[in-house]
């Protein structure tokens, strides 16, 4: 029995299966950790939402933004971009079972020492902060009326949700770089040694050093495959036409395999 974490996937089902047999993937007695944001911009979305609901309880994956842009596609809530790739998961005869299933994804997964978050989180939550705003958004998500929380979440008027869990979900989702007083700075998305001025990664502030987790997460293709004490971080653009990562929990091997799939453009 392995536990196997791999970075953002977002559609690209052909690498993925690829990487799974090189690794001897076990579908009945492994487990797949996923970083989250499954789907988009690649050109299999539909197919590795098949395939992570068939897995059943042998896997874990955590609500990304392209995975919550997705779920609001198909409330209506938002209209779709330029660059979504999301046309084959809408049109689908089971989109039902599949929001209902992602819906039900968890934005943070801890076991023992080990958290798996997508992007990240704040430079001044504890752990424990962190779970909690993470599970009062979960119930909401998962709750009957969970149309009418997330257009709430995303909306404009300040009055309808608290700020603070809208702030909270956006931190766990898209965080990357924090000014000097921990503030997020979402607009820069490059590379952490080529950052302007002042800012630097979540990660690299003293309350997240001083942790004794390990946080596992994706999101930040620039930033690519980078281990170090307290994080394991795995989106390696696959979907850009780099590599797809898996982390094999139980001794920290690193397994790679180069695109196969058509490319984002």
């Amino acid at each position: 029995m392995a536990t196997y974490i791999v970075g953002d996937i977002q559609g690209c089902f052909q690498t993925l299966q690829k990487l799974l047999r090189g690794v001897a993937f076990d579908e009945k007695n492994d487990s797949l950790w996923c970083t989250g944001d499954l789907v988009n911009r690649g050109p299999f979305s539909l197919e590795v939402l098949r395939y992570a609901i068939s897995l059943d309880d042998r896997i874990i994956s955590v609500l990304g933004n392209h995975d919550l842009h997705l779920i609001q596609l198909a409330a209506g809530i938002r209209v779709p971009r330029k660059q979504d790739t999301l046309d084959r998961v809408l049109q689908s005869t089971d989109l039902f079972q599949i929001i209902d299933w992602l819906r039900r994804r968890p934005l943070l997964h801890r076991e023992h020492d080990k958290v798996l978050v997508h992007a990240g989180l704040h430079p001044r939550w504890s752990l424990q902060e962190a779970e909690d705003f993470a599970g009062q958004i979960e119930s909401g998500l998962r709750s009957d009326s969970w149309k009418e929380f997330l257009s709430e979440l995303y909306s404009a008027d300040s009055n309808k949700r608290p700020s603070l869990l809208r702030d909270a979900l956006q931190v766990l989702t898209r965080i990357r770089m924090c000014q000097s007083s921990g503030d997020p700075e979402y607009d820069y998305t490059g590379p952490p040694q080529n950052a302007p001025l002042g800012l630097k990664p979540w990660f690299d502030f003293p309350a997240r050093t001083r942790n004794d987790s390990t946080f596992l997460f994706g999101h930040w293709a620039a930033l690519g495959l980078r281990i170090q004490p307290g994080i394991v971080a795995l989106d390696t653009g696959c979907v850009w036409g780099k590599k797809l990562t898996a982390y094999r929990l139980e001794d920290g091997r690193i397994f790679q395999e180069p695109t196969i799939d058509p490319v984002a453009r």
